[in-house]
């Protein structure tokens, strides 16, 4: 078995004590972006398995979306993420 040279940590631990891995971040070709993983990549920026850098050039974001992101996760949590749920989690 041959393992993929990554920069930095293969798998980080989170909180709950789950692990997160390179292998669970969506894919670089996402188009269709559902909550889990936008999470997915908030987190993986979070707890430094990628760059913010690598993430917005990876997943071709915007450095304002990806702000949004965060900021919709740690005021509100996941459920914040969830497109049909912008009007009810949306700053003022």
């Amino acid at each position: 078995m041959y393992l993929k040279k990554v920069e930095g940590p293969r798998a980080v631990s989170l909180p709950d004590g789950t692990i997160l891995s390179h292998a669970d971040l969506p894919p670089a070709d996402t188009r269709r972006w559902v909550a889990s993983r936008k999470l997915a990549v908030v987190r993986g920026v979070a707890y430094g398995l990628i760059t913010r850098q690598e993430a917005m050039q990876t997943y071709a974001l915007s450095g304002e979306e990806f702000d949004a992101w965060v900021t919709a996760v740690s005021s509100h949590g996941e459920k914040a993420l969830k497109v049909t749920a912008l009007k009810t989690y949306r700053q003022p």
